[in-house]
């Protein structure tokens, strides 16, 4: 029985997951127990070539394959998936998972995605215990974490949590993947195809399925905004679409602890006066331009074409070991106390940073979270594993969780 199978091992992060759990871990003859899974038999031999690890245990098996994916299921106590776009790829896996009581976890940033597996597969899930947590990367670990972390110092300090949450981007260095692009283009196509779903995706509370309805108005980064908090102007933040769904579920099946009249949102910091101003405004139209851009076949070929990288291609090794994020939290309390807050990662936060989370995500569920500790269902990082992977990340994969003591300003 393995601890945990890599299901997409060759896939752009993929290899990077392996690199790392071979770094802290060592090979499948070490303290854990491991293999590596995809579709192609002569991949998977020629990652363990490269790497030099002849021993690591393989397992062939497609994306599609229901028996297949059944038995790779009884193997193991953790599947870590990294084949997306996971709305045309990843349904057989969870299916698996949820029916044999597996515990999964993957990187998928796909609400519309995430949605349909909640509806689908957690009856399942609880019926059988399997744990399953989505979002175990950039998204959304970051923006779960860092607030549940600020939200529990808000109660201990104060008594209360913080009624209204913002995060904003200070710094950050990274680069994409095809992976990754390829996840954002499906989704566009998806909404073309059903306009229904534009509306779904609007919803910050989408996620929370079988949650008491809430309506508190939720703000939205949309354009340039000038943020009292932060002393700075703000630009969307292109990830606040997962990330603030991901939030406001973790608040949701956590039995809102956050209260139910929490707010929150993200957005990235561009600096003061007329220079950030003009950053921010510059940010807001980029990031629409290309989101129409994407929306329309002729422009949508071209950018695929000669634009966006390739399925398979992101940054290299060295751009992610030079990548890093810097994330600031402000909170506020119903009767005005503040918290600040700071989370910060040492690599490119979507690929070096998201594999080692990843990794951590995948061995909290093996070793630090018992059968019994869990019931089974979907989760967000924050309701399943929680301080547990906090203090994984900060010894093992360079996060830092930070809550300052400054009360103003």
């Amino acid at each position: 029985m393995y601890d945990i199978i890599v299901f997409g091992a060759t896939s752009f992060v993929g290899r990077i997951l392996v690199r790392y759990l071979l770094d802290r871990h060592g090979a499948a003859d070490g303290g854990l127990r491991w293999a590596i899974a995809g579709r192609s038999a002569s991949r998977l031999e020629a990652l363990k070539t490269e790497f030099g690890t002849p021993s690591l245990p393989t397992i062939v098996v497609d994306a599609a394959d229901a028996e297949g994916l059944r038995k790779l299921c009884a193997t193991t106590r953790v599947v870590v998936s990294t084949v997306g776009p996971y709305a045309l790829h990843g349904e057989p896996l969870v299916a698996a998972c949820a029916a044999t009581g597996t515990d999964y976890c993957d990187l998928t940033g796909e609400v519309q995605w995430i949605r349909r597996m909640i509806l689908r597969h957690e009856s399942a899930a609880r019926a059988s215990g399997a744990r399953i947590v989505n979002c175990c990367g950039f998204d959304s670990i970051p923006s779960d974490l860092g607030v549940q972390v600020l939200q529990r110092e808000s109660v201990q300090r104060y008594g209360q949590p913080l009624e209204r949450v913002r995060l904003r981007v200070k710094k950050m260095r990274g680069g994409a993947s095809g992976g990754t692009v390829a996840s954002l283009l499906n989704v566009i196509k998806e909404v073309r195809k059903d306009p229904a779903l534009r509306g779904e995706l609007a919803n910050p509370y989408s996620l929370c399925v079988g949650a008491e309805p809430l309506a508190t108005r939720q703000p939205n980064v949309s354009g340039a905004v000038y943020d009292e908090a932060f002393g700075s102007w703000s630009a969307p933040f292109v990830m606040a679409g997962i990330n603030t769904r991901i939030v406001h579920r973790s608040n949701a099946v956590g039995g809102y602890p956050y209260g139910r009249g929490f707010r929150y949102d993200e957005g990235v910091l561009t600096g003061r006066g007329l220079r950030g101003r003009l950053t921010a405004s510059g940010t807001a139209l980029g990031l629409g331009a290309f989101m129409v851009g994407a929306a329309l076949g002729p422009t949508r070929g071209l950018l695929e074409r000669f634009v966006l990288p390739k399925p398979g291609e992101g940054p290299s090794p060295a751009a992610q070991a030079s990548g890093f994020f810097d994330l600031r939290l402000h909170g506020t309390t119903a009767d005005g106390r503040e918290l600040r807050g700071k989370v910060t990662g040492d690599r490119d936060p979507g690929y070096g940073s998201t594999a080692k989370m990843l990794g951590e995500a995948a061995a909290c569920l093996a070793f630090d979270l018992p059968k019994d500790a869990l019931p089974g269902g979907l989760y967000t990082p924050a309701t399943a594993l929680g301080e547990r992977l906090v203090q994984r990340l900060e010894a093992h994969a360079g996060l830092r969780f930070t809550v300052e003591d400054v009360a103003r300003g």
